[in-house]
C-alpha cells in the first residue's frame, strides 16, 4: 500500500496522532497500526480537482469498518483529501489526510 505514495509523501491518518512524513513511515503505519485491524472501506462522496497535468486533489467522505483482536467491528466514517502528483511515469499520493467525521452537536 505504501508503494502508492511519494517517497516524501506525508499521510496525517484517522487512527493515530502521528504524522508520517516518508514512504518507509507510512509503510510502518499501514503494517502497525491499520492493516492488522483488517480494514474494509467504502468511498462514499468524493469529488476530484484537477490541478494542472501533473497534479490533482481528491476529497470526500469513506466509512471503514476495522476488526480489533477479539473480533469485534467498527465503523470509521471518516472524511479525506489526497493530492496526487505525476511524478516520472507515475500518479503518487504526496499528500494524504484522514480524520474522523465530526458528530453532529
Amino acid at each position: 500500500m505504501a508503494d502508492l505514495y511519494a517517497d516524501n509523501g506525508v499521510l496525517l491518518p484517522t487512527l493515530s496522532p502521528v504524522v508520517r512524513t516518508n514512504r518507509e513511515e507510512i509503510k510502518e503505519y499501514f503494517a502497525k497500526d491499520f492493516l492488522p485491524k483488517k480494514p474494509t472501506g467504502t468511498i462514499t462522496e468524493s469529488q476530484v480537482r484537477i490541478i494542472d497535468e501533473d497534479a490533482a486533489a481528491q476529497s470526500g467522505n469513506y466509512t471503514f469498518t476495522v476488526t480489533d483482536k477479539s473480533g469485534t467491528q467498527t465503523k470509521v466514517p471518516a472524511r479525506f483529501t489526497y493530492v496526487y502528483e505525476k511524478i516520472g511515469d507515475q500518479w503518487l499520493i504526496t499528500e494524504h489526510h484522514s480524520s474522523a467525521t465530526p458528530t453532529k452537536s
